[in-house]
């Protein structure tokens, strides 16, 4: 009795430090708390379950580098991984046979932690650690959090650089040294800020050499990250085909999530990334927001748990305060120079969207006003925003937007076509944009940067109100910003070659009067680099995903003067080296000149292959294949009408009639997983089960 009591004061004495302190066991939502982990269930399995020792300490590793996030001007967000074993936990695997109910003790799952893993972390200003510690703390790990460590280093200087390190408690294991930065105080004058800007990693079609590329220039403060981290598909074979996915499935479980995010830490240009630069992100779960009951499988609310769940533990950002439902937007005041916004244009409570054969309907309803591409509660937040930065005197308003916001009427090679390219983005939300762009004339909101990524191209607008205000594509004169929209990191885009890609971007930028480059064969990112009296942007291309290199190419730089409000004329400088520019403004010259970040040396290479050539194979055959289903739902519902039609058919229903186009709008379809391929969105078809009435008709 006297040993239990000793042993429950040991562990009362380091609760608040030990456990509390892993910001993992907590919720995703500071209005969700029953998402957390319950750390008192925790410490009494190991008080049932302990070999002896208050923490383990043998064979611990440092699986998936070091990471922070979530930049304050006094405090950051510091993670790691530290565990026993490589593999992830499968905490929610189904048990199966005759076993007691709720019993861990199976081989079904991966045994629970009998000890807790103890790691003390410290900050310091010294790439060595040697100089004194600003900040420092301990934290518990165990299988509930898949071994994560997510702690809040504060007490810090703003617009400091620091360095920081995870040691395992009482040996001499340590993590690598991670390297961070906090934020400028809100009214602090700041001369300048970089970000880098990346979007849509798409693991298996090829290696991650754009992350590498921004780690060692090391040119910028901050990295913003607008989302498809991770991918949920399946592709490829493990064990045959290079960088296939893990697990060989689309996931919808824990333990999937959590292993495609340990797989995607496994590539090294990606850690280093994450350990030299503070993350600034938001999720894009393009399968899980729109599968829903995916062929009678995991419902949708289970599987966006399990999703947010394992993003929480994997990702260094903060709880975010809400109110409402899972949110990830939020917003970053960095010194009087500028507020960076980030928002959720994916998931958070968006109308209808496209579900790959309605285009022409969601076109339609566009333009209706009670549709939203973020919900109006985001919205609200969202213009606010906008006019307390400007009210506070800050220089510049970027804001972290998901999909392209600038009108963009067709693809240049198909003028028959009468829908926008995208109307899942915000040309599928006209009556969003329009308010957005009317809350930005209307009260003299200046000096705004637009980000996007989703579409794997390169794209520079300018921001303009078409058909309400006089707009001058030669001048720029009345645009009220800029839109930088950022390609994929490896995602693919136009496919082709280099000669192709560029017909449909002079295309592409013929065709609509605000856009003024475009270029879809390269992956990359961009860097804005942002001071009081101009914005310049860099877009940056890696030639080939196909092998892991460091060779970068210089696509076009573009700049924004202050108060001007648009693109800086003549474009890019009169000369980009990829893509289209508008006509008369300058010329795309072509270069096979590399820029080898590995060596920091110019050289001339060419390469004729993109990406992993069998991943392109297997994603074109996955194209077919969605393509073949959403054929067949589209037959199945034709035949559903004809049915239900009269003698005379005069009862029939056509997919396009009011019946099927009131069901969309009230999203009673309830399962359509998304397939991204090729740059354009493709589905797969999976109907809600409660449709299948009527021999099997939708009706």
């Amino acid at each position: 009795m006297l040993i239990n009591s000793l042993l429950l004061a040991g562990w009362a004495t380091l609760a608040v430090a030990s456990w509390d302190g892993n910001i993992n066991y907590g919720s995703p939502s500071l209005g969700h708390a029953p998402l957390g982990i319950n750390t008192d269930k925790v410490k009494r399995r190991m008080l049932q379950k302990r070999d002896g020792s208050y923490h383990h300490s043998s064979n611990i590793t440092f699986t998936h580098g070091v990471a922070s996030g979530d930049p304050y001007a006094d405090s950051v967000i510091l993670w790691t991984r530290a565990s026993p074993v490589l593999e992830n936990d499968r905490s929610n695997v189904t048990v199966e046979g005759l076993v007691p109910y709720f019993s861990h003790e199976t081989e079904k799952y991966i045994k629970a932690s009998k000890s807790p893993i103890c790691l003390d972390w410290k900050m310091s200003s010294s790439q060595d650690m040697s100089g004194p510690v600003v900040s420092s703390g301990r934290a518990y790990t165990t299988s509930d959090i898949d071994y994560t460590v997510k702690v809040e280093a504060d007490g810090l200087s703003p617009f400091t650089t620091y360095f920081y390190q995870f040691t395992v408690c009482d040996t001499n294991t340590t993590s690598p040294v991670g390297r961070t930065k906090t934020a400028p105080a809100e009214n602090d004058d700041v001369s300048s800020v970089s970000l880098a800007v990346f979007s849509c990693a798409n693991y298996p079609l090829g290696y991650f050499n754009a992350y590498g590329n921004a780690a060692r220039k090391d040119s910028v403060d901050y990295v913003v990250h607008l989302g498809d981290y991770i991918y949920e598909d399946e592709v490829g074979v493990p064990g045959e085909d290079e960088r296939a996915m893990v697990p060989a499935k689309e996931i919808v479980t824990l333990y999937d999530y959590r292993t495609r995010f340990a797989q995607y830490r496994s590539d090294e240009d990606l850690r280093l990334a994450h350990q030299v630069y503070p993350f600034i992100t938001v999720w894009t779960m393009n399968n899980t927001e729109e599968s829903f009951n995916e062929f009678g499988g995991i419902s949708f609310d289970q599987r966006k748990m399990n999703a947010v769940r394992a993003y929480f533990e994997w990702m260094p950002l903060r709880q975010v305060d809400m109110d409402d439902n899972l949110r990830i937007w939020r917003s970053f005041k960095l010194g009087k120079l500028l507020d960076l916004v980030m928002l959720d244009t994916r998931s958070y409570d968006r109308s209808i969207t496209r579900v790959g054969w309605n285009d022409e309907y969601v076109y339609e309803i566009s333009n209706d006003a009670g549709r939203s591409i973020m919900g109006s509660h985001q919205e609200n937040w969202f213009f606010r925003q906008l006019s307390e930065s400007k009210e506070r005197g800050t220089a510049w308003r970027v804001i972290g937007n998901q999909m392209i916001f600038s009108r963009i009427d067709r693809m240049g090679e198909d003028p028959d076509r009468k829908i926008p390219v995208d109307v899942d983005a915000w040309d599928g939300y006209v009556a969003s944009r329009n308010r957005t762009l009317q809350h930005l004339y209307e009260n003299g909101i200046d000096n705004t940067i637009m980000l996007a990524g989703d579409s794997h191209q390169n794209w520079v607008s300018d921001l303009v109100w078409l058909d309400e205000v006089e707009y001058d594509s030669i001048t720029g004169s009345g645009a009220i910003g800029v839109e930088f929209a950022v390609t994929g990191t490896t995602s693919d885009g136009l496919d082709g070659p280099i000669a192709a890609t560029e017909e449909i971007s002079q295309n592409l930028v013929r065709d609509n009067a605000e856009l003024l480059w475009q270029e879809g064969y390269y992956r990359g990112y961009t860097e804005l680099h942002i001071s009081k009296n101009k914005v310049e942007a860099q877009y940056w291309g890696c030639p080939t995903v196909e092998t892991r290199n460091g060779f970068e190419i210089s696509l076009a730089n573009f700049t924004v003067a202050a108060g001007a409000n648009h693109v800086a004329r003549p474009i890019g400088g009169s000369i980009v080296e990829a893509g289209a520019i508008k006509e008369g403004q300058g010329e795309v010259r072509g270069t096979n000149v590399t820029k080898d970040t590995r060596t920091g040396e110019w050289s001339v290479h060419a390469f004729d292959k993109m990406f992993l050539e069998w991943a392109m194979e297997w994603t074109e055959l996955l194209k077919i294949m969605a393509n073949i289903l959403v054929l067949l739902a589209f037959l199945e519902l034709a035949l559903c009408a004809l049915l239900k039609s009269g003698p005379n058919g005069e009862d029939g229903l056509s997919p396009n009639d009011d019946y099927m186009q009131m069901a969309l709008h009230h999203n009673e379809i309830k399962s359509f997983s998304r397939k991204r391929q090729s740059g354009s969105p493709v589905y797969t078809k999976g109907l809600s089960s409660s449709y299948f009435v009527n021999g099997g008709c939708i009706c």
